[in-house]
């Protein structure tokens, strides 16, 4: 995933949540993802959609643990 698609991305999710701490990463061995930062906090990964072209997934799992 290049720069330019990082950042439109990073803009997106930030508008939808109304969150201007979400901050994407760039994965250091995957060319395909990035991370999803809440400030210093991982939450999850976008990723590119392999069936359609221009669209992403985002993936945050939910651990018991972090349920009060």
């Amino acid at each position: 995933m290049d720069e330019k698609a990082i950042r439109k991305i990073e803009g997106h999710l930030r508008g939808t949540f109304a969150n201007a701490r979400i901050k994407l990463l760039p994965r250091p061995k995957q060319k395909d993802s990035a991370e999803v930062y809440v400030g210093e906090e991982f939450v999850g990964v976008v990723f590119q959609d392999e069936d359609e072209d221009g669209s992403y997934m985002f993936e945050m799992a939910i651990l018991a643990e972090d349920l009060p």
